[in-house]
């Protein structure tokens, strides 16, 4: 019996400090989308204890209605034939907890890299 009661005791102590996820958030590294390349999608979640967790697609449903997700990176094609994407992310253990955001995809090319890196290295000496 007093196994069983601490036991009892344990497990709720444990339970209690167990860390959850409050809410969902979108904390992208970009402000647009890259054609043809792999775009990594951070959703942070906010813990119970107010800290933050990064979550992967293990903990999240991702969807898009353009391009396609192969776990938080959102794959787009090379001459997409829209301009913007709108991506949700849904907590797995709780789909009430869902964000969804609207991402541009980049539309004017990369400047191109200029081979005259010397002079600017001059510059700073």
């Amino acid at each position: 019996m007093r196994f069983f009661l601490f036991a009892v005791f344990f497990f709720s102590i444990c339970s209690s400090h167990a860390q959850r996820v409050e809410s969902i958030h979108f904390h992208l590294y970009t402000d647009s989308l890259k054609k043809g390349t792999h775009n990594y999608i951070n959703v942070d979640g906010k813990m119970s204890d107010g800290s933050w967790k990064p979550l992967t697609a293990k903990e999240l449903d991702l969807k898009t209605d353009y391009g396609k997700f192969e776990g938080n990176d959102l794959v787009l094609p090379d001459n997409p034939n829209v301009s913007k994407v709108t991506v949700t992310a849904s907590l797995k253990s709780d789909k009430d907890k869902t964000k969804q955001i609207v991402i541009w995809i980049k539309q004017k090319p990369d400047p191109p890299l200029t081979g005259d890196s010397g002079s600017q290295r001059k510059r700073y000496r």
